[in-house]
């Protein structure tokens, strides 16, 4: 037997799948969850990499609790929203696409014309797309809070401000290991 058909021997088990090893983990209640506040200002860090970001805050998944069947995300208020940044060309050529619910109903705007009319509606977009699809991410979305300007109605929240640095540095609590 060579050394290649030994190791191969070795990952395998009985039922021919590698072997994984489950951590036990504290099963949550939606109660037990204190909920945090966080504000981002959307023009320190190009769209996509702020938005992913917020989508793993709103998940939960920063938090070392994280539980994959439980909301346990904390709330987002990103505010600037009008002064975003988008590299290259993807003000002009990135396009975003709506069906009216009517023959023929499809509808296009582009990144520009999103951005002078509703900034909003880019970040929100951009955030849903990078959540899986499911009734829970649905609800988490609701946590997230997005404003135009720097005026927004919830300074009573106690809300602790991520920097750059900050959002650079910001990993899932619990990482996947992939071989």
């Amino acid at each position: 037997m060579t050394t290649a058909q030994q190791k191969k021997q070795k990952s395998k088990t009985s039922h021919g799948l590698k072997e994984t090893i489950s951590l036990p983990k504290e099963a949550f209640e939606q109660g037990e969850i204190k909920r945090k506040w966080h504000i981002v200002d959307a023009s320190v860090l190009p769209l996509g990499r702020l938005c992913s970001k917020i989508a793993l805050i709103l998940r939960g998944k920063h938090q070392p609790y994280y539980t994959p069947h439980v909301d346990c995300g904390d709330y987002v208020v990103v505010v600037n929203a009008k002064n975003l940044v988008l590299t290259g060309n993807k003000l002009k050529d990135k396009i975003y696409y709506h069906h009216t619910g009517f023959v023929g109903g499809i509808k296009e705007q582009s990144a520009q014309a999103m951005l002078n009319k509703k900034p909003e509606n880019l970040v929100y977009l951009a955030v849903k797309r990078m959540m899986p699809r499911s009734p829970m991410n649905r609800h988490a979305l609701h946590k997230l809070k997005i404003y135009a300007g720097k005026e927004h109605p919830h300074q009573a929240n106690q809300l602790s401000p991520l920097s750059v640095d900050q959002l650079e540095h910001f990993q899932p609590a619990v990482q996947s290991k992939k071989k």
